[in-house]
């Protein structure tokens, strides 16, 4: 336990320094207003995969609607903001409390199906949400809610993505967490063995979409306009290939797969008819080479290098 403690402060220190030395950039203007947006959506990324990954790498689900829960907290966030003048805490609080409620709803009668059939009912569970939205004039409809406040700045984006990925790694080291690691390597052999299958399932499926809606609240109000456009399947695939490339069960890899693949596509923003191409090849040289993703299912601290810098034999 000391040991673990002692992990999770350098991780804090570590971080600590990276937010000052960014954020000393980004005060005397180094990086260009280009860059200082994609830091702020790597960290909306990062949440997305991160939270993405409790369900599908440590429960061993297979969630295709993860960008519907992400909307559901943008626009959350954005009517309280514009039409209630709601300060920003209560639109990320409101939108996480809202976004898990319809995805405890969503998780009662879908996690009693898995594999393929999970798959496609949460991938049209997200789809309908989007399509309710569109047809709801009071958020804007089709045309999108714009005029919202850009409240979301670096600080609030990291602070907010750091507090979801120590939640997610102490759920995960938890008696919950077990649970859910269990049902992953044999959902059978766990309920044998007494473990509530469908509450953890649920349980997991909630706190994930809970989280995506606080990124999708961060979204919305780093771009002044929220449109359905962004919360399509293909966004849900994206969180997904984020999570399949840094590794299932590990959150160094979603952290590591959203930072890499947030950062080509800001890269290859000139010539957007390139990036899926080469998202495609990425991925199936990762495919050939590195099947289980780039850390598989261990962190940064079970690496041999990490354990040296600790002083570990």
């Amino acid at each position: 336990m000391n040991s673990l403690r002692k992990t999770d402060l350098k991780a804090i220190v570590i971080s600590l320094i990276v937010f000052a030395v960014l954020q000393g950039l980004i005060s005397s203007e180094a990086l260009d207003p280009f860059w200082q947006l994609n830091i702020i959506v790597i960290c909306i990324n990062i949440i997305m995969s991160v939270s993405l990954n409790l369900i599908n790498g440590y429960t061993g689900q297979f969630s295709l609607g993860h960008a519907g829960f992400m909307a559901i907290g943008a626009y959350t966030g954005a009517v309280l903001s514009v039409n209630f003048h709601m300060p920003f805490i209560v639109g990320l609080i409101t939108a996480f409390v809202t976004a898990a409620i319809i995805g405890c709803l969503i998780g009662l009668p879908t996690m009693r199906l898995s594999g393929d059939y999970l798959a496609i009912a949460t991938l049209g569970l997200g789809e309908i949400i989007r399509i309710v939205i569109m047809n709801v004039n009071y958020v804007g409809g089709a045309a999108g809610f714009m005029g919202i406040p850009k409240s979301t700045n670096f600080a609030w984006a990291f602070f907010v993505m750091l507090f979801v990925v120590f939640f997610i790694k102490n759920y995960v080291n938890s008696s919950f967490g077990r649970a859910c690691v269990a049902i992953r390597e044999n959902e059978i052999a766990a309920e044998a063995m007494g473990v509530n299958t469908t509450k953890y399932k649920v349980l997991a499926f909630t706190v994930g979409a809970g989280f995506a809606g606080v990124a999708g609240c961060l979204f919305a109000h780093t771009f002044y306009i929220v449109h359905p456009s962004s919360f399509t399947f293909l966004s849900s695939f994206n969180y997904l290939i984020m999570v399949v490339m840094g590794g299932m069960g590990s959150i160094t890899g979603s952290i590591a797969g959203a930072f890499i693949l947030t950062t080509i596509s800001a890269l290859l923003s000139d010539w957007p008819e390139l990036r899926m191409s080469i998202y495609a090849v990425v991925l199936i040289a990762l495919m050939f080479y590195r099947p289980q993703g780039l850390f598989g299912n261990i962190e940064i601290t079970s690496l041999p290098i990490f354990k040296r810098f600790k002083g570990g034999k």
